[in-house]
């Protein structure tokens, strides 16, 4: 529960007194929130080592937040729903999407103190009355640039932290961490080590995944400082970016990074139902709201399930907490959040960090039987015993098929079977987008992606709200199928569908979801073998066919991937590591010009010549699209005129 709460700071009114439709003006609220827990109530209990922390006079473990609210000036004009936006590695992420549509990271950076009229891009969730709150949670996000941190307490054994085994998993692709003056490489660890006695840790590097790793060796790199390792240049084995280096070592100061979901539960809880903290400072929200509803991006997706599968939707006095979730680009996985020496800030792909539980049945749901491990559940099983799920959208790209495991979400454990939507679950993918925006080749083999998935977060966004608050039903799910054909192995190439085009390589290459072994208590969020030990077992991982364009034919199609200029995918290959992924941004693979261009190279992709004629034609044919969108209430009316002045104002080379 939330004990105190402290308001830092008060920006009244808020974007430099801009005012937005209905809702008016805004402001925000900065500030900490002090919170305990009671370790021995069920709804805790599954924190991992909650039992090992600290306690204060009261038998409870206390934990300190940051958040940050954007609310009307005038309760009475919002539409009472606090929509909470779960930051990612403390950065406020989804505002991005939301409020500039044609706007996501990477290449745009987080907008993490939004006080200018600027910085309000498009005011859309303002316009809409929103009440906005973003909350510390990762326990091990750094501090700075406007990031919201968590403190959390040290596990410990009497009166000394313990101590076990964390992996440190190092893949540099660009240059960096390398100290100018003695071209050192350096890497922080996430936990201190506990000896710095390097015969008692291991360091390995190897080139693929698949490779067999070399260790180095001992004299060959140091501990700098407790926290710090450095490879030493004049060792056997130099340092080499792209190079995958794994880091074994004794590790201290674990910190019970699980708090991290109460503290939302609380904050939560807190802001929505009660008057007062215990000192008397009132809630600033007091009596002004009707629903909550939390969105993620990435990391902060992957949040929502581990939050639903553990039970913490519901709140210390049985409510339910969020009416409606809406988690982008989760894949079908958690994260490395509830465990000794966790990392919440890993990720897995294909080429990186594969070795962190992330992907952890159950994966779907619906309440199915894991063959491999023989276990029985759901990601709801909690909250439907306890009568708290809530609605949810779950959205994933493209490239959360190839990458991050997503139709494990939607079939079988074994792939073999598609499965019916819960009453209360309906999944997208976003046709052909990638992880991010980014544009350029950087270190990929093609140009990279540059597809907002804004647009359909706004629309998506806007019908779970009428979901919770109006009972309106959203559109159907919009996903690949096996039963349709449309949900296929990666390869061979030919079922997938993709075209051959000139000076692309096609690997088939995807993450494959191996089942690990992570020592007897990893039920417990104890991990006792690094790396973990191979089991020979895994899911299967399915894509979504494409057309001969090279565009997947199921899902939502955005105007740009409807009406395309080029080939976009979710998947790009790695110049220093061609068989390997390239990050998680995907392709564009522009179209040919003219028809004789296109002949010229032997690309079988028709030229924009010959799909459009003229610049008008193509207009129209985004128009058509952007409406079908609007239609289905999958686009909102103002960004379908967006992608139509777009369309308008794009050079193509083309005759009007």
């Amino acid at each position: 529960m939330i004990t105190k709460m402290i308001i830092d700071s008060v920006q009244s009114p808020a974007f430099g007194g801009a005012s937005f439709g209905e809702a008016g003006r805004y402001e925000k609220l900065v500030g900490r929130a002090f919170g305990e827990l009671d370790p021995e109530s069920p709804l805790n209990a599954v924190i991992s080592d909650i039992a090992l922390a600290p306690r204060n006079a009261r038998g409870k473990v206390e934990y300190t937040t940051d958040f940050y609210l954007l609310k009307p000036l005038d309760a009475a004009r919002g539409n009472q729903v606090l929509l909470c936006d779960v930051t990612n590695r403390g950065n406020k992420i989804t505002y991005l999407p939301l409020n500039f549509p044609f706007k996501a990271p990477p290449e745009f950076p987080p907008i993490n103190d939004p006080s200018t009229a600027e910085d309000a891009g498009t005011g859309y969730l303002m316009r809409q009355g929103y009440t906005i709150v973003w909350t510390g949670w990762d326990a091990t996000a750094p501090a700075g640039n406007d990031r919201l941190t968590m403190t959390v307490p040290i596990a410990s054994a009497g009166d000394q932290p313990i101590t076990g085994p964390a992996l440190e998993e190092i893949v540099i692709d660009n240059a960096q961490n390398v100290t100018p003056d003695t071209a050192v490489f350096t890497w922080p660890l996430t936990y201190p080590a506990a000896t710095l006695d390097t015969s008692k840790a291991t360091l390995t590097v190897r080139k693929y995944r698949g490779d067999q790793p070399t260790v180095i060796p001992a004299e060959e790199w140091q501990y700098l400082n407790a926290s710090t390792i450095g490879l030493l240049p004049t060792g056997k084995t130099p340092f080499e970016r792209g190079m995958i280096y794994q880091f074994v070592y004794p590790a201290t100061n674990s910190k019970v990074t699980g708090m991290g979901f109460a503290a939302v539960r609380d904050i939560m809880s807190f802001l929505l139902h009660a008057d007062a903290d215990e000192q008397g400072t009132p809630n600033p929200l007091a009596s002004t709201l009707q629903w909550a509803i939390a969105t993620g991006y990435s990391q902060s997706g992957r949040f929502h399930r581990p939050f639903l599968q553990l039970g913490f939707n519901q709140d210390e006095q049985g409510r339910q907490v969020f009416d409606g979730m809406m988690p982008y680009i989760n894949g079908a996985g958690g994260g490395f959040f509830n465990y000794r020496f966790a990392q919440p800030n890993r990720t897995a792909f294909q080429r990186w960090s594969h070795v962190y539980p992330e992907q952890i049945f159950p994966f779907a749901y619906t309440s199915l039987t894991d063959a491999l491990t023989g276990k029985t559940d759901s990601v709801l099983a909690r909250c439907a015993a306890s009568g708290t799920c809530p609605k949810i959208l779950e959205v994933n790209d493209s490239n959360s098929y190839w990458f991050k495991s997503a139709a494990l979400a939607i079939t079988t454990p074994d792939g073999s079977r598609d499965l019916p939507d819960p009453p209360t679950v309906r999944f997208y993918l976003l046709s052909s987008i990638a992880h991010g925006v980014a544009s350029g080749r950087g270190i990929c083999q093609q140009m990279q992606n540059p597809i907002s998935p804004g647009p359909a977060l706004r629309a998506l966004l806007a019908a779970l709200t009428e979901w919770v608050v109006l009972g309106k039903e959203p559109p159907p799910s919009r996903v690949p199928r096996l039963s349709e054909g449309t949900l296929v192995r990666p390869l061979p190439q030919s079922v997938v569908g993709f075209p051959e085009i000139p000076g692309v390589t096609y690997t088939g290459v995807v993450s494959t979801r191996e089942l690990y072994n992570y020592g007897p208590e990893f039920d417990h969020g104890i991990i006792s073998i690094l790396p973990p030990a191979a089991t020979g077992h895994a899911y299967p991982t399915l894509v979504p066919k494409v057309t001969a364009d090279g565009i997947d034919m199921a899902g939502i199609q955005l105007p740009d991937i409807a009406v395309p200029l080029g080939t976009y995918t979710g998947w790009n290959l790695l110049v220093s590591a061609p068989k390997d992924e390239c990050t998680a941004m995907g392709s564009f693979i522009p179209f040919a010009t003219t028809k004789a261009q296109r002949l010229a190279v032997g690309d079988p992709r028709p030229s924009l010549e010959e799909r459009y004629a003229t610049h008008s034609r193509y207009v129209q044919a985004v128009e058509a699209a952007a409406a079908r969108l609007v239609a289905e209430r999958l686009l909102l009316p103002e960004d379908a005129s967006a992608y139509v002045e777009a369309a308008r104002n794009r050079a193509l080379g083309l005759p009007q």
